[in-house]
Formats: structure tokens, C-alpha cells, sequence
């Protein structure tokens, strides 16, 4: 499409709707004239059909006679000479129309092609069903690059509607191809949630072993599954029956910390409890140097190795590959993220 505001019916409707408007008024007055010319004895759908097809060329017998009329013959030739013009413009227009959505759809996906290839650091959604739209809403909403692959076109137009701007790559998760186009050579992270646990686990495999750095986040609805993915190098696997338990669970019996954490989510402060690890090989600084008090953030924990330190001390040490654990606004988040690199 010219604009991604610009739907294909009203795109059609402003090329095409003058030469349909002349070609409709040349067939009303096309078949006024022609009843007049057989004084009043032919039908409607005679004096129809002589314009039909004059403009159209056929070159059937005249229904309505003419040979003893030259100011007929000359209305004839008026009539066939501005509907084969205006049958021209409309069959001109056409094919700039098709030919201009396909080399803007070109043009799109290079456009988008590009922007892909300059990602870094960034997440790959493979599936944009309703979990995975959740998923592209967390990222968008915590300013989060990501780039989304879907193999379903009516899951793309669906996913379109609500994040227009979103870098979408039509494929199968699957095929490295495709996930090499979605730069997962460059990805922080790929999570492998389509509704298929098949699916998912060759998802998985593929995007470890084209970048065994990215952490891969795996969604499976069969338990029997989940050693299959372990086994593989999925980092993590969320089961949505489980964790559709256990939040049931949660809110009968702690429904304000659920009520406190759907709050979290729902706001438009975008406020997230986020963690940040310190950088390997960086040098051991007390907490209050790294971590100084800020409305951007506020500090929860600290896990060093196994144990966690919970509202820690300000002279607490952190070390590298220590966990920050804070509630931060996005702006926060790059803050410690700056500080803690």
C-alpha cells in the first residue's frame, strides 16, 4: 500500500472511481440516444446493448438500424470513441495498480529488510497468535527491539492492525533461512511460542545452533515435551496449563499481590520489575556507587551466585554476574543498564 493508513478498498476507489463514473454516464446517455435515434421503438436493454457493444468492439449486427440515419451513425462513433478511450485509461490505471502494490510491497519489505539488519542486542517472537501478541505487547511496551516471524498471513494482517510499525517477517520459524533474515546471529533472545510443541522444539534447535548465545524462551502445552526442549538447550519452557494453575491458585489465595502485579502491567508508567546483570569482568563496587537512588527505578534485590540479598545494604559489594532485581520505568532500565555495563 502506498500508506500503511490507506486500506486497498479506499486506494481502488480513488483510482478508479472517474473512469467508472464516465464509463457508467456514457452508457446512460449512450442508451437515451440510441431509444431517441429508434424513436421510441426499441427496448431498454436493446439500446443497452448497442452501447455495450460498440464501446466493447464486438462487432455484432445492429439491432437498431442506422443506415438511414447519418446523424446516428455519427453518435455511434461518438459513443465508441469515448468508451474505448475510457475502457483504455481504466485498463491502463489497472495494471499501474497492480504493478505499483507489488513494487511497493518491494520496496516495504526491503525497507524493512534494512532495518532488520541493523539490530542488535534485539528478540525474535516466532508466532503472533494471541500469545505471542502479548508477548510483542510486553516488548513494545518496555521499548524493546524485537522483530516478529509468522507463517500465517492472517495472523500477520490481525497482528498489522494492532502494531503497524512492528518488523514482521513472513516464513516459517523453522527454517534458518528465515530466522537468519530476522537476524538471530545478532539476537539477545528468541522465544519459540507458536501453538505447535513440534513446532516450538525445531524453533529451538535451530535458533541454538545458529546463535547458542541467544536465550531461547520456549512455550509447550504437553508435558511429555518438556525434557525434549530441556535436552535441546531451551532455556527456559512455560507451560500455559501450568501457569494458568497457578495464577487460578494466586488470586484465591494472595489476590492483592496479583491485583498489585496485574496493576503493574495494565499502567502507563510502564513500570516493570526488571533485572540487570553486572558485566563479567568488571571491577567489585559497593551497590550505592552502581545503583544510586533515582525516581527511575527502585531497588528490590541482589542475587549473587545462588543466595539473594533482599533490600540489600548500601555497602553491599556487587560482583561481576550479580543480579540487580528493580522496579523501573524503560528509562530506568537503560540507566543501570549504562551503569552496570
Amino acid at each position: 500500500m502506498k500508506g500503511s493508513e490507506e486500506s486497498l478498498a479506499a486506494r481502488m476507489w480513488r483510482t478508479f472511481r472517474w473512469p467508472i463514473a464516465v464509463f457508467a454516464a456514457l452508457h446512460v446517455v449512450g442508451a437515451a440516444g440510441f431509444w431517441v435515434i429508434s424513436r421510441g421503438n426499441a427496448s431498454l436493454v436493446d439500446c443497452v446493448y448497442m452501447v455495450f457493444i460498440t464501446v466493447a468492439s464486438i462487432g455484432y449486427a445492429e439491432i437498431i438500424d442506422l443506415s438511414g440515419s447519418p446523424g446516428g451513425r455519427i453518435f455511434n462513433m461518438a459513443i465508441a470513441l469515448v468508451g474505448i478511450g475510457t475502457l483504455g485509461v481504466m485498463m491502463s490505471k489497472l495494471t499501474v495498480f497492480i504493478v505499483e502494490g507489488r513494487f511497493d510491497e518491494v520496496i516495504r519489505r526491503r525497507k524493512m529488510q534494512d532495518r532488520i539488519d541493523h539490530l542488535r542486542d534485539h528478540f525474535v517472537v516466532c508466532g503472533v497468535g494471541r500469545v505471542g501478541t502479548n508477548v510483542a505487547h510486553e516488548l513494545d511496551v518496555t521499548e524493546r527491539p524485537f522483530v516478529a516471524v509468522e507463517e500465517s498471513p492472517e495472523a500477520i494482517a490481525n497482528f498489522r492492525e494492532r502494531y503497524p510499525d512492528v518488523l514482521v517477517l513472513h516464513g516459517d520459524a523453522s527454517d534458518d533461512a528465515v530466522l537468519e533474515r530476522a537476524g538471530i546471529a545478532r539476537a539477545r533472545g528468541v522465544f519459540a511460542i507458536t501453538g505447535d510443541d513440534g513446532k516450538n522444539l525445531l524453533i529451538t534447535l535451530s535458533a541454538k545452533q545458529l546463535n547458542a548465545r541467544a536465550r531461547v524462551v520456549a512455550r509447550c502445552h504437553e508435558v511429555r515435551n518438556i525434557d525434549k526442549l530441556k535436552r535441546i538447550g531451551a532455556d527456559a519452557i512455560v507451560s500455559p496449563d501450568f501457569t494458568g494453575g497457578m495464577r487460578i491458585a494466586s488470586s484465591m489465595l494472595r489476590p492483592v499481590v496479583v491485583s498489585f502485579l496485574d496493576e503493574m502491567l495494565r499502567t502507563d508508567d510502564k513500570l516493570r520489575v526488571e533485572e540487570i546483570a553486572m558485566r563479567a569482568g568488571a571491577a567489585p563496587r559497593p551497590l550505592v556507587e552502581i545503583v544510586p537512588p533515582s525516581r527511575e527505578y527502585v531497588l528490590l534485590a541482589v542475587r549473587a551466585g545462588q543466595a539473594w540479598q533482599f533490600n540489600p545494604r548500601e555497602d553491599f559489594v556487587l560482583n561481576p554476574g550479580d543480579h540487580v532485581i528493580v522496579m523501573a520505568t524503560p528509562e530506568g532500565r537503560r540507566i543501570l543498564e549504562k551503569s552496570l555495563a
